[in-house]
Protein backbone atom coordinates (compact mmCIF):
# COMPACT_ATOMS: atom_id res chain seq x y z
CA UNK A 1 0.00 0.00 0.00
CA UNK A 2 3.52 2.11 0.09
CA UNK A 3 2.54 3.85 3.39
CA UNK A 4 3.94 0.66 5.82
CA UNK A 5 7.54 2.59 5.60
CA UNK A 6 6.56 5.87 7.19
CA UNK A 7 3.68 5.25 10.04
CA UNK A 8 2.10 8.90 9.12
CA UNK A 9 -1.20 7.98 11.30
CA UNK A 10 0.82 6.78 14.21
CA UNK A 11 -1.36 6.60 17.30
CA UNK A 12 -4.37 7.71 15.69
CA UNK A 13 -7.51 6.46 16.36
CA UNK A 14 -10.12 6.20 13.60
CA UNK A 15 -14.19 4.87 13.80
CA UNK A 16 -15.07 2.85 10.52
CA UNK A 17 -18.88 2.68 9.76
CA UNK A 18 -20.30 1.02 6.83
CA UNK A 19 -18.18 -2.26 6.45
CA UNK A 20 -20.44 -4.64 5.02
CA UNK A 21 -17.73 -7.39 3.59
CA UNK A 22 -14.30 -7.23 2.24
CA UNK A 23 -15.34 -5.68 -1.34
CA UNK A 24 -16.52 -2.79 0.42
CA UNK A 25 -14.93 0.85 0.31
CA UNK A 26 -14.90 1.14 4.16
CA UNK A 27 -12.62 -2.09 4.12
CA UNK A 28 -10.24 -0.71 1.70
CA UNK A 29 -10.25 3.00 3.82
CA UNK A 30 -9.56 0.66 7.16
CA UNK A 31 -6.76 -1.08 5.48
CA UNK A 32 -5.08 2.26 4.19
CA UNK A 33 -5.28 3.65 7.57
CA UNK A 34 -3.94 0.66 9.24
CA UNK A 35 -1.11 0.76 7.28
CA UNK A 36 -0.56 4.10 8.28
CA UNK A 37 -0.28 2.91 11.83
CA UNK A 38 -3.67 3.88 12.64
CA UNK A 39 -5.96 1.75 15.67
CA UNK A 40 -9.54 1.30 13.96
CA UNK A 41 -12.79 0.28 15.42
CA UNK A 42 -15.44 -0.60 13.74
CA UNK A 43 -19.44 -1.40 13.64
CA UNK A 44 -21.98 -3.62 12.11
CA UNK A 45 -25.63 -3.89 12.29
CA UNK A 46 -27.54 -7.16 12.64
CA UNK A 47 -25.43 -10.77 13.11
CA UNK A 48 -25.42 -11.50 9.73
CA UNK A 49 -23.13 -8.26 9.23
CA UNK A 50 -21.61 -8.65 12.30
CA UNK A 51 -20.25 -12.42 10.94
CA UNK A 52 -19.07 -10.50 8.42
CA UNK A 53 -17.51 -7.89 9.44
CA UNK A 54 -15.98 -9.12 13.03
CA UNK A 55 -13.29 -11.88 11.05
CA UNK A 56 -12.09 -8.42 8.62
CA UNK A 57 -11.60 -6.32 11.94
CA UNK A 58 -9.79 -9.00 13.87
CA UNK A 59 -7.70 -9.79 11.16
CA UNK A 60 -6.08 -5.88 11.49
CA UNK A 61 -6.33 -6.76 15.37
CA UNK A 62 -9.16 -3.98 15.86
CA UNK A 63 -10.22 -3.62 19.80
CA UNK A 64 -13.45 -2.42 19.28
CA UNK A 65 -16.11 -4.10 17.34
CA UNK A 66 -19.64 -2.06 17.81
CA UNK A 67 -23.05 -2.63 16.87
CA UNK A 68 -24.59 0.68 15.73
CA UNK A 69 -27.68 1.14 13.65
CA UNK A 70 -27.56 4.59 12.23
CA UNK A 71 -31.29 5.07 12.68
CA UNK A 72 -30.90 4.32 16.56
CA UNK A 73 -30.30 7.13 18.78
CA UNK A 74 -29.36 4.60 21.61
CA UNK A 75 -27.05 2.75 19.53
CA UNK A 76 -24.86 5.15 18.22
CA UNK A 77 -25.25 6.95 21.94
CA UNK A 78 -23.69 3.68 23.10
CA UNK A 79 -21.56 3.20 20.92
CA UNK A 80 -19.40 6.68 20.99
CA UNK A 81 -19.48 5.85 24.79
CA UNK A 82 -17.62 3.10 23.92
CA UNK A 83 -15.17 4.43 22.16
CA UNK A 84 -14.78 7.38 24.37
CA UNK A 85 -13.78 4.50 27.28
CA UNK A 86 -11.52 2.96 24.68
CA UNK A 87 -9.76 5.45 22.96
CA UNK A 88 -10.21 8.38 25.22
CA UNK A 89 -10.91 10.62 22.05
CA UNK A 90 -11.39 10.43 18.16
CA UNK A 91 -9.43 11.38 15.00
CA UNK A 92 -11.24 10.23 11.88
CA UNK A 93 -14.55 9.14 11.27
CA UNK A 94 -15.27 7.15 8.02
CA UNK A 95 -19.14 6.91 7.20
CA UNK A 96 -19.88 4.70 4.28
CA UNK A 97 -23.69 4.56 4.56
CA UNK A 98 -26.37 4.44 2.25
CA UNK A 99 -29.20 2.32 2.00
CA UNK A 100 -33.12 2.97 -1.09
CA UNK A 101 -35.35 0.35 -1.38
CA UNK A 102 -34.77 -1.73 -4.32
CA UNK A 103 -37.81 -0.81 -5.79
CA UNK A 104 -36.78 2.88 -5.42
CA UNK A 105 -33.62 2.18 -7.79
CA UNK A 106 -35.19 0.80 -10.73
CA UNK A 107 -38.66 2.72 -12.79
CA UNK A 108 -39.06 6.09 -12.15
CA UNK A 109 -37.99 8.90 -9.65
CA UNK A 110 -41.00 10.47 -10.19
CA UNK A 111 -42.51 7.50 -8.32
CA UNK A 112 -40.28 7.08 -5.54
CA UNK A 113 -42.60 6.83 -2.43
CA UNK A 114 -42.50 9.37 0.97
CA UNK A 115 -41.35 6.24 2.73
CA UNK A 116 -38.42 5.15 0.18
CA UNK A 117 -37.48 9.35 0.14
CA UNK A 118 -37.47 9.66 3.59
CA UNK A 119 -35.67 6.42 4.39
CA UNK A 120 -32.61 7.06 1.63
CA UNK A 121 -32.38 10.39 3.12
CA UNK A 122 -32.70 8.93 6.66
CA UNK A 123 -29.65 6.70 6.05
CA UNK A 124 -27.53 8.06 3.41
CA UNK A 125 -27.70 12.08 4.60
CA UNK A 126 -28.77 12.38 8.03
CA UNK A 127 -26.67 9.99 9.30
CA UNK A 128 -23.28 11.54 8.62
CA UNK A 129 -25.01 14.42 10.92
CA UNK A 130 -26.15 12.33 13.59
CA UNK A 131 -22.62 10.42 13.82
CA UNK A 132 -20.58 14.42 13.23
CA UNK A 133 -22.60 15.30 16.05
CA UNK A 134 -20.89 12.76 18.44
CA UNK A 135 -17.63 12.79 16.82
CA UNK A 136 -17.02 16.29 17.89
CA UNK A 137 -16.13 16.49 20.97
CA UNK A 138 -14.15 13.55 20.58
CA UNK A 139 -12.52 15.07 17.83
CA UNK A 140 -12.10 18.60 19.02
CA UNK A 141 -8.36 20.43 18.67
CA UNK A 142 -7.27 20.87 22.41
CA UNK A 143 -3.77 22.14 22.55
CA UNK A 144 -0.78 19.17 23.59
CA UNK A 145 -3.58 16.65 23.54
CA UNK A 146 -5.39 16.73 19.90
CA UNK A 147 -4.52 18.56 16.73
CA UNK A 148 -8.73 17.91 15.62
CA UNK A 149 -9.56 15.37 13.30
CA UNK A 150 -11.03 14.41 9.66
CA UNK A 151 -14.70 13.35 8.81
CA UNK A 152 -14.57 11.49 5.25
CA UNK A 153 -17.92 10.02 3.48
CA UNK A 154 -18.61 8.61 0.01
CA UNK A 155 -20.63 9.99 -2.38
CA UNK A 156 -20.77 9.27 -6.32
CA UNK A 157 -21.61 11.21 -9.71
CA UNK A 158 -25.29 10.52 -9.44
CA UNK A 159 -25.61 13.29 -7.13
CA UNK A 160 -24.35 15.87 -9.71
CA UNK A 161 -25.83 14.18 -12.90
CA UNK A 162 -28.48 12.02 -13.71
CA UNK A 163 -27.05 8.17 -13.97
CA UNK A 164 -30.15 5.91 -14.97
CA UNK A 165 -31.45 3.57 -11.82
CA UNK A 166 -29.82 5.56 -8.87
CA UNK A 167 -32.86 7.57 -8.62
CA UNK A 168 -33.21 8.32 -5.20
CA UNK A 169 -29.92 7.73 -3.86
CA UNK A 170 -28.55 10.56 -6.23
CA UNK A 171 -30.96 12.84 -4.27
CA UNK A 172 -29.64 11.58 -1.25
CA UNK A 173 -26.05 11.72 -2.46
CA UNK A 174 -26.95 15.40 -3.20
CA UNK A 175 -28.11 16.37 0.52
CA UNK A 176 -25.04 14.26 1.55
CA UNK A 177 -22.35 16.49 -0.43
CA UNK A 178 -24.34 19.95 1.06
CA UNK A 179 -24.48 17.98 4.44
CA UNK A 180 -20.35 17.77 3.81
CA UNK A 181 -20.43 21.75 3.11
CA UNK A 182 -22.46 23.16 6.37
CA UNK A 183 -20.84 20.46 8.29
CA UNK A 184 -17.47 21.48 7.51
CA UNK A 185 -18.36 25.27 8.58
CA UNK A 186 -19.63 24.02 11.80
CA UNK A 187 -16.52 22.33 12.92
CA UNK A 188 -13.99 24.23 11.20
CA UNK A 189 -13.42 26.04 14.45
CA UNK A 190 -12.39 22.66 16.60
CA UNK A 191 -10.33 21.70 13.39
CA UNK A 192 -12.17 19.33 12.49
CA UNK A 193 -12.32 18.93 8.31
CA UNK A 194 -15.05 17.10 6.48
CA UNK A 195 -14.88 15.81 3.20
CA UNK A 196 -16.22 13.51 0.39
CA UNK A 197 -14.61 11.17 -2.16
CA UNK A 198 -17.03 10.74 -5.31
CA UNK A 199 -15.68 7.18 -6.62
CA UNK A 200 -16.45 6.08 -9.96
CA UNK A 201 -17.96 2.72 -10.15
CA UNK A 202 -16.74 -0.11 -7.95
CA UNK A 203 -18.11 -4.03 -7.78
CA UNK A 204 -19.69 -3.83 -4.22
CA UNK A 205 -22.31 -5.35 -1.86
CA UNK A 206 -24.09 -1.60 -2.26
CA UNK A 207 -23.79 -1.79 -6.16
CA UNK A 208 -25.01 -5.24 -6.68
CA UNK A 209 -28.69 -3.70 -5.86
CA UNK A 210 -28.36 -1.09 -8.99
CA UNK A 211 -29.62 -2.24 -11.79
CA UNK A 212 -27.59 -2.96 -14.97
CA UNK A 213 -24.71 -2.47 -13.01
CA UNK A 214 -22.44 -4.50 -14.48
CA UNK A 215 -23.16 -2.62 -18.24
CA UNK A 216 -22.51 0.05 -16.38
CA UNK A 217 -19.37 -0.92 -15.17
CA UNK A 218 -17.86 -1.40 -18.81
CA UNK A 219 -19.38 1.67 -20.23
CA UNK A 220 -17.65 3.20 -17.98
CA UNK A 221 -14.59 1.72 -18.89
CA UNK A 222 -14.77 3.17 -22.18
CA UNK A 223 -15.93 6.72 -21.75
CA UNK A 224 -13.16 7.56 -19.10
CA UNK A 225 -9.80 9.28 -19.85
CA UNK A 226 -7.84 6.68 -18.59
CA UNK A 227 -10.22 3.99 -20.59
CA UNK A 228 -9.76 2.21 -16.76
CA UNK A 229 -12.12 1.86 -14.06
CA UNK A 230 -11.03 2.27 -10.29
CA UNK A 231 -10.73 -0.19 -7.84
CA UNK A 232 -11.23 0.14 -3.98
CA UNK A 233 -7.99 0.71 -3.65
CA UNK A 234 -8.00 4.13 -5.18
CA UNK A 235 -10.70 5.50 -2.16
CA UNK A 236 -8.15 3.55 0.49
CA UNK A 237 -5.50 6.02 -0.57
CA UNK A 238 -7.35 9.11 -0.81
CA UNK A 239 -9.29 8.83 2.06
CA UNK A 240 -6.06 8.06 4.04
CA UNK A 241 -4.60 11.16 2.40
CA UNK A 242 -7.68 13.24 3.27
CA UNK A 243 -6.82 11.88 7.00
CA UNK A 244 -2.70 13.07 7.20
CA UNK A 245 -0.93 15.44 7.09
CA UNK A 246 -1.70 16.24 3.07
CA UNK A 247 -5.01 17.06 3.98
CA UNK A 248 -4.87 19.03 6.87
CA UNK A 249 -6.35 22.20 4.65
CA UNK A 250 -8.97 20.73 2.52
CA UNK A 251 -12.05 20.72 4.11
CA UNK A 252 -16.01 21.17 2.73
CA UNK A 253 -15.10 19.76 -0.45
CA UNK A 254 -15.68 16.94 -2.88
CA UNK A 255 -13.11 15.11 -4.35
CA UNK A 256 -13.36 12.89 -7.90
CA UNK A 257 -11.32 9.76 -7.59
CA UNK A 258 -13.17 8.12 -11.07
CA UNK A 259 -10.26 8.27 -13.88
CA UNK A 260 -11.91 11.70 -15.27
CA UNK A 261 -14.98 10.41 -15.74
CA UNK A 262 -16.62 13.63 -13.95
CA UNK A 263 -15.27 15.97 -16.65
CA UNK A 264 -16.60 14.69 -19.87
CA UNK A 265 -19.48 15.16 -22.09
CA UNK A 266 -21.45 13.35 -23.90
Amino acid sequence: MGMDSQKVLAGKKALIVGVANERSLAWAIAQHLHAAGCELAFTYVGESLERRVRPLAESIGAKLILPMNVQSEAEMDQAFRSIKDTFGGLDFLIHSVAFANREDLEGRFVDTSREGFLLAMDVSAYSLVALAKRAEPLMERIEGVREGGAIVTLSYIGATRVVQNYNVMGVAKAALEATVRYLANDLGPKKIRVNAISAGPVKTLAAAGIRNFREMLSKSEEKTPLRENIDQADVGALAAFLCGPGGKHITGTTMMVDSGTHMMGM
